[in-house]
């Protein structure tokens, strides 16, 4: 079973302007993972198969953020355009009482999906995340004024081609253990190869802008639903405070944390997070 099968069978859905392609695994509640920037569905890898082991049915779409690869230039890929198309990802496939669970960017999209089309969500859980004025945070700030010059989207991809870089900054800072090569090239190959995926990425990066985050921290606290923060105290872009500013202004939220890890949990401590999930809607599943 390849490293892609793990997660599911395949498929892929038309949401208006913009097709989707998915895995599917297990059978039961639902369960909707959100990656983030230039990563795809294979971060849930090692966390989806044992929640879907638990009783569950989890879905891990690909959504367009850079490492897809079918191009959707009809699409809306401002950070609340890829907010409605995951909302639309629930309404497309009639999904309800949904637990979200995000990373890095995928966990501010959540936010804006939180704020603006909760209807379908159940809980949610948010490994770390941009939020507040980290959006994109301080580190990767500058790739939005980068992808407005010409050339400057191929010129931060060109450079993710280096991997003594990425492994000798363990993947940017992001994971702490590495990521196995062919992962890497999922990641990272679709939008080196593909000049229409590529600008699927531009068109995301200079949108990407800290007031979206902040006025989704504004309107957090009408999210009532239960919320579980699952943050790295290691983590050297997303630090703790913000996990606990987080949870201040949610009204339902419990902050814990994992060690032994940076940004990408799902990478680093797979089972613990999945564990953790687990518990959390089994505590919090509808009577």
């Amino acid at each position: 079973m390849t490293t892609s099968e793990l997660l599911g069978e395949t498929h892929e859905v038309d949401l208006g302007g913009a097709r989707i392609r998915y895995r599917d695994r297990g059978e039961g509640p639902p369960v909707v993972f959100v990656h983030g920037l230039l990563t795809n569905g294979l971060l849930w890898r090692e966390v989806a198969p044992a929640i879907a082991d638990a009783g569950f049915r989890c879905l891990t779409p690909d959504w367009p953020l850079g490492s897809h690869e079918i191009p959707v230039p009809g699409a809306d890929l401002s950070p609340p355009g890829v907010a409605a198309l995951i909302a639309r990802f629930l309404e497309v496939l009639d999904l309800t009482d949904v637990t979200v669970v995000a990373n890095d960017t995928g966990g501010a999209l959540t936010q804006l999906l939180m704020t603006t089309s909760p209807e379908r969500v159940g809980r949610v859980v948010l490994t770390p995340s941009d939020c507040f004025e980290y959006f994109l945070p301080p580190a990767f700030s500058a790739l939005g004024p980068l992808a407005r010059i010409p050339g400057g989207t191929r010129t931060v991809v060109q450079a993710l081609r280096w991997r003594w870089l990425l492994k000798t900054t363990d993947f940017l800072w992001l994971t702490k253990r590495p990521v196995p090569d062919h992962v890497l090239d999922a990641y990272l190959l679709p939008s080196r190869r593909s000049p229409e995926i590529r600008d699927d990425l531009r068109r995301f990066m200079v949108s990407v802008d800290k007031r979206y985050t902040l006025t989704a921290a504004e309107r957090l606290p009408a999210f009532e639903k239960p919320v579980l923060l699952v943050w790295a105290p290691e983590d050297r872009h997303f630090p703790l405070w913000l996990g606990r500013k987080l949870a201040g202004v949610l009204p339902d939220a419990e902050l814990k944390t994992i060690e032994d890890s940076y940004t990408f949990v799902p990478e680093d401590q797979p089972e613990r997070l999945s564990g953790m999930v687990v518990e959390f809607m089994r505590a919090h599943a509808t009577t």
